[in-house]
């Protein structure tokens, strides 16, 4: 049996992350051998945001292990507190955004369903993207433009 401690999570950085956008990742799903549940321990130092607004066509659950944290919604914000859970349905009703506003470190967990292709859309800056689970597949593109079905093909 794989197990894993997430008190002794190491936590990586991405250097191409913009500041307000800059956390520590350990997904930690994969090391326990986990196939249909995606699982993920994020660190947010004071002042950052995990990721943009968005919503997902899987389900989401947030667990806060450490800290205070706010959480944007569509009804508008939440601070959660260490030991507080909540779950974010598909589509637009589960919009949301992790965000630290204090100055102390905050520690969450994530679990999502792990389908492919995955989309997200981002309502803020009017994009959407799609994983497919290959990463010369993977597309962010703007609402709002669209191709007909038939566009360069012969």
């Amino acid at each position: 049996m794989k197990t894993f401690d997430v008190h002794t999570a190491s936590f990586q950085y991405d250097e191409g992350d913009p500041e307000g956008y800059r956390c520590g990742m350990d997904r930690f799903g994969p090391k326990l051998g986990a196939e249909k549940l995606g699982a993920s321990l994020y660190e947010l130092p004071a002042g950052q945001t995990l990721v943009p607004y968005h919503y997902e066509y899987d389900e989401e659950w947030l667990v806060v292990l450490e800290g205070e944290l706010t959480v944007r919604h569509p009804e508008g914000e939440t601070v959660m507190k260490a030991g507080e859970i909540t779950a974010f349905p598909a589509g637009p009703a589960g919009a949301h955004q992790t965000i630290n506003r204090t100055d102390q470190t905050v520690r969450i967990m994530m679990f999502s369903t792990r389908i492919e292709p995955a989309v997200a859309v981002y309502p803020d800056s009017k994009k959407m993207g799609v994983w497919t689970g290959r990463k010369d597949e993977h597309v962010m593109v703007r609402l709002g433009t669209r191709l007909e079905y038939y566009d360069g093909e012969v």
